[in-house]
């Protein structure tokens, strides 16, 4: 799978809510109902971050929830991305991008969102194919107005932007022509997650979804 064709669908997924669910999962026992709750709520896409000791064991659990369409985060080598692909997971998130890395996409065919903060590193992945990138952090690195200026002289590139992204600031960022969707840790609290209160999750999820862009 070329960088290209990984961009292709990963801006597919981009397109299928306003919102990917950035997913810590501690307890194994929670990423079935977790799931459940962000897919009923309109949000299908689910990003589970390589954090924690039982995250592959996640992506397996969630990847067998219907209408569920589970990647996993925080990839940073050849040896995670096969993992997570073995795991179940059907696309790769990465807060930045090397060589091995995009190799790795290539031999497992795992479409891959590959992180950029600067015009040069932009460059440098449009250069191999990703027409589409993660923009990360975003709040920390200028957020929506950095976003903005960047698709002044990189208007080909299309993002998803995630790091600090409240419900708050979402709209400020989907607004941008040069944005498919966010990335956002918000719809997921821990609190919930630990009280098991899954219809709290499924109206968050629900607001989110409704996010206009």
């Amino acid at each position: 799978m070329t960088p290209a064709q990984q961009s292709d669908r990963a801006l597919e997924l981009c397109r299928l809510a306003p919102v990917i669910p950035v997913i810590v999962v501690d307890d194994l026992a929670h990423a079935r109902p977790l799931a459940e709750a962000l897919v009923a709520g309109g949000l299908p896409v689910l990003e589970v971050t390589l954090r924690t000791e039982c995250a592959l064991q996640a992506i397996a659990a969630m990847a067998e929830v219907p209408g569920a369409v589970v990647g996993a985060g925080t990839v940073l080598t050849p040896a995670h991305m096969k993992a997570a692909k073995d795991a179940g997971a059907t696309f790769a998130v990465s807060p930045g991008a090397t060589p091995a890395l995009i190799d790795a996409a290539r031999v497992e065919a795992v479409p891959l969102l590959p992180g950029a903060q600067t015009c040069s590193e932009v460059m440098a992945l449009l250069e191999q194919g990703y027409h589409v990138q993660k923009f990360f952090p975003a709040e920390s690195i200028g957020g929506a107005g950095a976003l903005k200026s960047i698709g002044g002289p990189l208007p080909q590139v299309t993002f998803c932007p995630t790091g600090g992204i409240t419900p708050e600031l979402a709209p400020g960022y989907l607004a941008l022509a040069n944005v498919a969707c966010v990335g956002g840790s918000w719809v997921a609290p821990k609190a919930l997650m630990q009280a098991g209160d899954w219809a709290q999750i499924t109206d968050i999820a629900r607001a989110a979804a409704g996010l206009a862009r």
